[in-house]
């Protein structure tokens, strides 16, 4: 999906002079032609790629996508003047299709890990958040938290690929984990009693625990795991990293407003829901 700016030639130029004082950061050898920068410059867009993953980025009752990358991705672009072109991915292809060039810049609520880290680089953290624990009422309501979980009679769901796979796996290693592609099915498969307990970033398990119930309910208040979210890029692109940072670091009062509206509120839930 596209969303379509006006590309005024006043703000064409703040970016050719923006791209003309970052490109001194450019590793000596680096063709200023093959930079990142200067791919955007002509292309007049940033190619973005991202997951759907509530309340970071979802479709609204008309079918557009909206959410906290969203946001985050809409004003970037009109600040500098370009074209946002959105690119939903599979979580679990999303640092292997950046890498072969399939889009720019990840700006998906991608927690930065030394893992990670090993791949492409990150920008400054521009947001930060942890994993919570929604569970069934029918399977898990008698199980002792957090022991009762590390048991071959328990299964978790996670979506395939993000952070939450890898922490039940080390802390629950008895339990069966199914994985899915999609986050909400993870949680309905909790929903539906097939399965005892989902991980993932919050607000999603507190906002699911609310909505639905008189299935779910939460184990653990505490926050699991909490880390920081940054811009992915592909490596060897120094004056990009500079540039997106000095950005974030720019708007951070209004990064965080708008972080509180999504994460803190559910102001924005009738945007979703009939």
């Amino acid at each position: 999906m596209t969303t379509p700016l006006l590309f005024f030639s006043f703000h064409r130029s703040i970016l050719a002079c923006l791209i003309a004082l970052l490109m001194g950061a450019v590793a000596p050898g680096v063709s200023a032609q093959n930079t990142l920068l200067e791919h955007i410059k002509k292309t007049g867009k940033l190619q973005v790629g991202f997951s759907s993953f509530l309340p970071w980025a979802m479709r609204d009752k008309q079918g557009q996508w909206i959410g906290f990358e969203i946001d985050v991705a809409t004003k970037l672009t009109q600040d500098l003047g370009l074209e946002l072109q959105l690119i939903p991915t599979a979580w679990d292809a999303i640092i292997p299709s950046l890498i072969a060039g399939k889009y720019d810049v990840i700006i998906g609520g991608m927690t930065i890990t030394p893992a990670r880290k090993e791949q492409i680089d990150f920008t400054l953290p521009y947001s930060n958040s942890g994993q919570g624990i929604v569970a069934s009422k029918a399977l898990a309501s008698s199980l002792r938290w957090p022991e009762g979980y590390n048991s071959p009679q328990v299964t978790w769901t996670c979506r395939r690929g993000a952070t939450p796979c890898k922490l039940i796996k080390e802390r629950w290693p008895k339990a069966i984990l199914r994985q899915f592609d999609d986050d909400n099915l993870a949680f309905q498969e909790v929903i539906n009693g097939n399965a005892h307990a989902s991980m993932s970033n919050e607000p999603k398990p507190s906002f699911m625990a609310l909505k639905f119930a008189a299935q779910l309910f939460k184990p653990t208040e505490a926050i699991l795991d909490g880390g920081e979210e940054g811009f992915g890029l592909k490596k060897s692109n120094p004056a990009a990293l500079k540039f997106f940072n000095d950005w974030i670091t720019r708007n951070k009062d209004w990064l965080k407003t708008r972080h509180d509206y999504w994460f803190k509120s559910q102001d924005w839930a009738k945007r979703i829901t009939p």
